[in-house]
């Protein structure tokens, strides 16, 4: 399943300048993104037709680019027509969006393809309720080039999540190998302590998620103590009152477990108030930004 679709014929795709039937899309066997995962991307929301802080989106891969040397082709104008033109093609409103890079084959032309699918319907109980969540076994290493930023190297990524769901868990934590938590499979994770809101430093290394950025911008906003400076370990995490994922098309989910261990306290519920003030704080941020064009 490719996008969220069982049915990909049915999306249109923007490749290399042109809008095309997404079956009809190809590369060359000879791309290094094939071969060797040598690839970038971003994932995106789509509000009101509105890709939500397409810029920040944009500077992010454009940074990975840069710290990979990767050769690509587009220019950020091309990128912000080709979005338009695949939410237009697909008739697409609310959705899932991704821009990928290739270097190409050593005997042609970098790629870029641009996809737009539906927004999948999450389970409304993720944010009622919250999440489990485990932790995996496998560790992110700092200085690795393919922890902190987002390559076709996903692999882990993904063994890491079919774990979780092997253990009917949503999503698995990440720790480093020097014992730090940095993030989820495909989020950013935030602890409150005592009224106070931590994610892990940029350096842990994490993905410095566009979400998780306007999270902290949120928590400022509202007055709410947050830092991101401070290394965590498995100490703050069990010692947590509230504990939340964010990503760019989920949005932020709250945690309710933690393996066998319980996030809110007997007499509490999850998600807690901190998490329910910006979880709301969001979605109104998400509807002041995204306004239909």
């Amino acid at each position: 399943m490719l996008w969220g679709m069982s049915n990909t014929n049915e999306l249109k795709v923007y490749l290399n300048g042109n809008i095309i039937p997404a079956g009809d899309a190809k590369i060359s066997v000879a791309d290094p993104a094939f071969l060797h995962g040598a690839s970038v991307f971003t994932t995106m929301l789509a509000h009101n037709s509105v890709v939500f802080r397409f810029q920040q989106h944009l500077e992010r891969l454009a940074e990975t680019v840069r710290v990979l040397g990767l050769s690509v082709a587009p220019t950020t104008g091309q990128l912000a027509d080709g979005m338009d033109a695949v939410l237009e093609a697909n008739a697409l409103t609310e959705a899932r969006c991704r821009i990928t890079l290739t270097p190409g084959p050593p005997d042609g032309a970098p790629v870029t393809l641009i996809t737009a699918a539906p927004l999948p319907e999450y389970p409304a109980e993720w944010y009622t309720k919250g999440i489990k969540v485990i932790v995996t076994a496998l560790k992110q290493i700092p200085g690795d080039p393919i922890f902190g930023f987002k390559t076709g190297c996903y692999l882990p990524r993904i063994l890491a999540r079919q774990e979780a769901a092997a253990k009917g868990a949503e999503d698995a934590l990440w720790y480093t190998t020097e014992g730090h938590l940095a993030e989820s499979c495909f989020s950013n994770i935030f602890l409150v302590l005592d009224g106070v809101v931590y994610t892990p430093p940029r350096d842990t290394p994490v993905l410095p998620g566009v979400v998780r950025d306007a999270t902290i911008e949120l928590c400022r906003g509202l007055e709410i103590p947050v830092k991101d400076d401070t290394p965590l370990t498995v100490k703050e995490m069990l010692a947590a009152d509230e504990c939340f994922l964010t990503s760019s098309c989920m949005g932020i989910r709250p945690v309710a477990t933690i393996e066998r261990h319980d996030v809110a306290e007997d007499d509490e519920t999850t998600p807690g108030p901190i998490t329910k003030k910006l979880m709301t704080a969001y979605a109104k941020l998400l509807d002041e930004e995204c306004k239909t064009k």
